[in-house]
């Protein structure tokens, strides 16, 4: 008999259909950041950048590696970094930087628009919808160690994405983009996350991926 999510005579019943229907509205709607691209990269003519998707993606593989080590919980680490940015479905990518004086959009602003962003996505409520909320606002307010070890990651991954596009000389090096500290290349992404990483072990793989950078931005003339 082809059954169906009542897994008896084929009759669904509405609630669960319901149930169905408003996760995969969810996923619909986080599906847009497949197409939405990371505005930094785009800042300063980076050549078909990453989407906000990709960055989630390597975020959570970077949990997923080093997790263990940093000593906190493997799958709640990957469970918010998939989820870190799924606001972003709604309001689109804010650019950050390293002066509050050179941003478009204030923290405070951002902030607000991502909690209304939020409650737009996930109604109607629901014990799932209330799992990724817990997952988001953990990584919002840094509630846990898998939380502030997720912001980390999100930093690391956006410093290995600038060293591999200026390894790959993806952007237009004489183009400079105005900042109170003067920054060239992609070095604000650089200073953004040294000034803000959290972790021993995140700081460490850092300077890995600092040296690899300036590596490649030193040969590049």
């Amino acid at each position: 008999m082809n059954t169906r999510p009542d897994g008896r005579d084929g009759r669904a019943r509405p609630e669960v259909w319901s149930g169905l229907r408003a996760r995969l509205d969810l996923l619909t709607s986080a599906y847009r950041l497949k197409d939405e691209v990371r505005k930094g990269w785009v800042l300063r003519g980076v050549a078909a950048p990453e989407s906000v998707a990709d960055h989630c993606w390597g975020t959570a593989i970077l949990c997923q590696l080093f997790a263990v080590e940093a000593g906190v919980d493997r799958e709640r680490a990957v469970a918010i970094a998939l989820l870190h940015d799924i606001a972003e479905a709604i309001t689109g990518d804010v650019v950050a930087r390293v002066a509050d004086a050179d941003r478009e959009v204030s923290i405070e602003s951002k902030a607000a628009s991502e909690n209304a962003a939020i409650a737009q996505l996930l109604s109607p409520s629901g014990p799932i919808m209330e799992e990724v909320k817990e997952l988001w606002t953990a990584y919002e307010e840094r509630t846990d160690p898998a939380a502030r070890f997720v912001r980390d990651m999100n930093l690391v991954d956006m410093c290995i994405q600038a060293a591999i596009y200026e390894r790959q000389q993806r952007y237009d090096k004489s183009v400079t983009v105005p900042s109170q500290g003067g920054f060239e290349r992609l070095d604000e992404f650089i200073v953004s996350a040294e000034q803000r990483l959290d972790s021993a072990l995140a700081k460490e793989l850092l300077l890995l991926v600092k040296s690899e950078y300036e590596a490649a931005r030193d040969a590049r003339i």
